[in-house]
């Protein structure tokens, strides 16, 4: 009997806890786009691509609404620094710490995200 070499595509994983968990194909990420991808405990991620490549992941949750709809927002740069704004009120959420631009007692869940 002869095997086939085992090959994997790539996949996006974030870290939850001590696991990785696949969310993705790299291929569905456009830079300037999210895309929300649900969780084992029910909660949303918001992955983002920027234009080189780097990945980012945040809550999907807008914590001034309550809404799961930060993956549809528009993404930008301030002061060299990757954000978010939120579809609704437009706050920004910093995609590398979770901290809201505009209001820094306020912040979202980040995940440590790779393509392995």
């Amino acid at each position: 009997m002869t095997l086939a070499p085992e090959t994997t595509d790539p996949k996006v994983r974030l870290r939850l806890a001590d696991a990785w968990f696949t969310v993705c194909d790299p291929s569905t990420l456009l830079p300037g786009r999210g895309v929300a991808a649900l969780l084992p405990d029910g909660r949303q991620a918001a992955v983002f691509a920027d234009r080189t490549g780097r990945l980012y992941a945040i809550d999907n949750r807008d914590p001034f609404t309550g809404a799961a709809v930060l993956s549809r927002g528009l993404t930008g740069t301030h002061r060299g620094r990757p954000f978010v704004a939120s579809p609704l009120l437009k706050q920004r959420f910093d995609l590398e710490s979770g901290r809201c631009l505009d209001d820094e007692a306020v912040r979202v869940r980040t995940y440590e995200v790779i393509t392995a």
